[in-house]
């Protein structure tokens, strides 16, 4: 039953897949976005970046030197119409 929670809710990627995923490979954080795309979805991370970070620090050793993930937020798109506008 935990094996089937989704962590990541914007590429529905369960716990089970990043457990597995992290213990095979012996992933960073990083990697462990990169291999199971988890934090790549609409949100940008913004909901399952810490349990990935907590995931891949827990199937290998922290390095101090090493950058946990980052977040970013939306990207959504604006005309140049609008961005450039002069409102008089």
């Amino acid at each position: 039953m935990e094996k089937e929670m989704i962590i990541c809710r914007c590429e529905e990627i369960t716990y089970g897949k990043l457990v597995e995923t992290a213990n095979t490979y012996n992933c960073t954080s990083r990697e462990l976005k990169l291999r199971t795309r988890a934090g790549m979805g609409y949100c940008g991370g913004r909901t399952c970046r810490n349990m990935v970070d907590s995931i891949a620090y827990s199937s290998s050793e922290r390095i101090s030197t090493e950058i946990t993930l980052k977040y970013q937020p939306p990207i959504r798109p604006i005309s140049f119409g609008d961005l450039g506008a002069v409102e008089r």
